[in-house]
């Protein structure tokens, strides 16, 4: 399983703060899935820029479909355009391979934490255990991908020392980034419906 699938396990646990926003975790997605094609040495970053590297074989669908959509040609794409791209409806794609695949259930009606759909619960696997076990364990890049979403109990500061942590915490930053330009969107879209609202009201 990869950090993308992991990460989308743990928008989908039960717990008592808000819920988790679709488009934050659309976002937050296609920042996990960077990090996982550049662990599989699929990219490199020359600064913000995501430089294609050889095509590597990936078992999971939803990694190789976002290594099929990078940018091949001078000049590449940044990571900021790269999580409005690929992050469009993401969350709605992986919630259909997690269906497909028999990892969720749809017990009753209701609704989902991050959108309008049904509500669907988890299915006990060893794969949400897996994701489970990263987050109790403070896994760092996950921990600050699911800060980014809300989810802060779990995870830490990025701090890999490896190879790719310059380029890991460029992601990091770039999606933390995102989430925060994109509640700023919500907020002036609710303050100018107010506003609206309040022309048409009667004094």
């Amino acid at each position: 399983m990869t950090t993308a699938h992991d990460l989308f396990t743990l928008a989908l646990e039960p717990r008592p703060e808000r819920s988790v926003g679709q488009g934050d975790l659309s976002l937050s997605l296609a920042g996990a899935e960077l990090i996982d094609l550049l662990q599989a040495g699929a990219v490199d970053l020359d600064g913000d820029l995501i430089v294609p590297g050889p095509r590597p074989d990936l078992d999971d669908r939803l990694l190789r479909a976002a290594a099929s959509a990078l940018v091949r040609t001078v000049p590449y794409e940044n990571v900021e355009d790269w999580l409005w791209r690929r992050g469009r409806d993401l969350a709605a794609a992986y919630q259909a391979a997690f269906e497909e695949a028999g990892l969720l259930t749809r017990p009753r009606r209701g609704l989902l934490g991050f959108g309008t759909a049904h509500r669907m619960e988890l299915v006990d696997t060893p794969a949400r255990r897996r994701a489970q076990s990263r987050r109790q364990e403070g896994e760092p890049v996950l921990g600050a991908l699911a800060a980014a979403i809300g989810i802060r109990d779990g995870g830490g500061p990025q701090d890999d020392a490896g190879p790719d942590g310059e380029a890991v915490a460029t992601v990091l930053a770039a999606v933390h980034d995102a989430v925060t330009e994109l509640e700023a969107v919500r907020q002036r879209r609710s303050i100018e419906n107010t506003a609206f609202a309040n022309v048409w009201r009667v004094p």
